[in-house]
């Protein structure tokens, strides 16, 4: 009964800040108002304040809540090991999968490059354009202004 009487106080006295935001002119902003204060009236409508006030004064409620937590405390701490290893199970399934591919590297899969038909590296490439040079490291930018007059401030300056 407190509960709805609080709620309902609540959303009174915003739907009043909201009128007096209107009669500023600030229409947006107290339209925004008057929503945020018609949810009090609604939870308590819906029952929704009942039935929370209802779980808060439960003890086996609040033994669900410290379970709960115990839970995500356990599944936080087996994230941290994981983490501390290196070892998800994404990252032991790759794992095992280079361990085969080690094994018999070329069985499975024959390589279907140019390099794979001898004689054939030629035909590989078209003919009109060259062959992709590698990439070459940015060039350096090119050299630097000419400071004699930065040096001139300095030396005036004594430094």
């Amino acid at each position: 009964m407190l509960a709805e009487t609080v709620c309902s106080a609540v959303s009174a006295a915003g739907l009043g800040i909201a009128a007096i935001t209107a009669y500023r002119k600030r229409f947006l902003a107290a339209t925004r108002i008057a929503a945020y204060s018609l949810v009090p009236v609604g939870l308590v409508m819906t029952g929704v304040v009942e039935w929370v006030s209802g779980i808060a004064f439960k003890p086996s409620v609040w033994v669900g809540f410290g379970v709960l937590g115990l839970a995500w405390l356990l599944f936080m701490t087996t994230r941290a090991v994981e983490r501390r290893t290196g070892g998800t199970r994404k990252e032991r399934r790759a794992a095992r999968a280079a361990q085969r591919e080690a094994v018999a590297p070329q069985a499975s899969a024959p390589s279907l490059g140019p390099s794979s038909l001898p004689g054939r590296q030629e035909a590989a490439q078209p003919q009109g354009r060259p062959a992709a040079e590698p990439r070459s490291k940015p060039k350096a930018a090119a050299p630097a202004e000419d400071f004699s007059d930065i040096e001139a401030i300095l030396k005036k300056h004594g430094i």
